[in-house]
């Protein structure tokens, strides 16, 4: 474990030695490292200041990316669109998110520290425990399998405990030694569009492979373009980066990746994903990621870079956007139901599933 990890005895010591015993210390511990000197006095001002704590220990924009294109694959999927379904969707995936990201910045305190660009998280400045974090990493984790397994099905929540497992024990430790973190990274950004297929679906098909496939491919020009500019950063934490190891094969990756986007929304109306006008109006945003992916291979500057980080951070929601508006119509067998009856036939579907997976064990 040290190998792979080499940080792994630095983070179990400052658990234990974070760690309060006894109640009455637990309660006073929490008071004490959940305050700040300019916090008024009462207990809302506590609840703001630990809210605020909470979602910049979730990294909540970039959770909100993930529960929106969770949500994306729920809609896209051919199914009736059910508002609970979505509801329960966003919100156990939410806080699957935010378990991973709390771990991540937790086995990233020391270096996260070293980069400009990470220094003012909570963990680094010290306004929150590393045991503080870990308990509500571990509760994020429960409550958001729970709600995937309950209130939609199994096979979500495992993708849920999935993606848990494959960002906080595999991606963060890999960064340190591997330029292949990158792939793995992409896969973590894969799998929430498929917990959302699988949350309407109940299963995992070709259709949903292609939407995981588009998201996989983004994730290659989007890190290949921060890694470039935040270099610098990288290196002083001693990540082992593509754009700090072969900065070629950095530009190069982002570009392939970004052509690899077109014959991929070619394949969703292929396989009854979108509609053919799919493919005809993603080209636009498509060229434009070919076009400043091939600028920042042939330039490799931090201009370029820039420059290709801001069209993916516009390009991905387009390109769900344009899915959803496309959208194949709904399959025969759901076409009679009213609107106003999918919530109803949505958790009665769930049921069913529920009930075939039983009958199979048995």
């Amino acid at each position: 474990m040290m190998k792979i990890w080499p940080r792994y005895p630095q983070v179990m010591h400052s658990l234990k030695t974070s760690r309060p015993s006894g109640m009455r210390n637990l309660l006073k511990y929490y008071s004490v490292t959940i305050s700040s000197p300019g916090l008024k006095s009462g207990h809302l001002d506590n609840i703001m200041h630990l809210t605020r704590v909470y979602l910049s220990l979730s990294k909540f924009r970039l959770s909100l990316l993930v529960v929106s294109t969770a949500v994306s694959g729920f809609i896209i999927a051919p199914c009736p669109i059910a508002a609970t379904g979505i509801l329960w969707t966003a919100t156990g995936t939410a806080l699957c998110a935010a378990s991973a990201n709390s771990l991540n910045q937790l086995f990233e305190i020391s270096y996260d520290s070293e980069m400009k660009r990470t220094s003012n998280r909570v963990l680094v400045r010290g306004i929150i425990s590393p045991f503080h974090a870990c308990c509500f990493a571990i509760t994020s984790a429960v409550l958001g399998s729970s709600v995937l397994f309950f209130a939609l099905n199994e096979l979500t929540a495992l993708l849920g405990l999935f993606n848990i497992v494959l960002y906080s024990f595999v991606y963060t430790p890999m960064k340190r030694w591997s330029i292949y973190n990158t792939w793995v990274g992409s896969v973590v950004g894969a799998v929430p569009p498929l917990m959302g297929w699988v949350a309407a679906t109940g299963s995992i098909n070709l259709q949903a492979c292609v939407l995981s496939a588009i998201l996989f491919a983004w994730q290659f020009p989007h890190i290949s373009s921060l890694s470039w500019y935040t270099r610098k950063d990288y290196l002083n934490a001693k990540y082992t980066m593509m754009s700090l190891v072969d900065p070629e094969m950095n530009a190069m990756v982002g570009l392939r990746y970004s052509l690899l986007m077109l014959p991929l929304c070619y394949c969703a109306p292929l396989l009854g994903v979108t509609t053919y006008w799919f493919v005809v109006d993603s080209l636009i945003p498509n060229a434009l990621l070919a076009w400043f992916g091939w600028r920042f291979y042939r330039d490799r500057n931090n201009d370029s870079a820039r420059k290709l980080f801001r069209i993916t951070l516009f390009h991905l929601p387009l390109i769900m956007m344009l899915m959803i508006i496309n959208k194949s119509k709904v399959s025969e067998n759901h076409e009679t139901q009213t609107e106003n009856s999918n919530n109803n036939t949505f958790l009665e579907s769930n049921i069913l599933i529920r009930k075939k997976q039983s009958q199979n064990l048995i």
